[in-house]
């Protein structure tokens, strides 16, 4: 793995700084949900994915490839390609866009792809 790209959630990686939103409610949020992306609160429509929520809240990212380091975000948003994968309430290598939010989830950014059954190394 690049060893210059910090991992997320690491003393070394920036705080989780939304970035322009591509994508919006079109309704006011109800049936909210509160999980934590990074250690912050992020609110979530009940009955969403993960990977919804992260693009509405404008996560820059969800992942770091584990050779080259570079920045990913979901892509089919069905679970054919993996992009999506973060660490969910401690297992890594979780496809976000096959997830459905729940209240108190803990989600972390994922660098490369650490073992599925194992948590992420901080």
């Amino acid at each position: 793995m690049n060893e210059s790209v910090p991992r997320p959630g690491s003393a070394h990686s920036p705080a989780l700084q939304p970035g322009p939103k591509m994508f919006s409610d079109l309704a006011t949020l109800t049936d909210a949900v509160t999980l934590s992306v990074d250690g912050q609160p992020v609110k979530a429509r009940a009955g969403e994915t993960v990977a919804a929520c992260l693009l509405r809240a404008g996560v820059p990212y969800n992942r770091l490839t584990p050779v080259s380091g570079a920045r990913r975000l979901p892509y089919c948003m069905i679970g054919h390609c993996f992009e999506c994968l973060v660490e969910i309430d401690g297992i890594g290598n979780r496809q976000a866009c096959l997830t459905l939010v729940r209240e108190g989830m803990k989600v972390r950014r994922q660098a490369g792809a650490p073992p599925a059954l194992e948590p992420s190394v901080p």
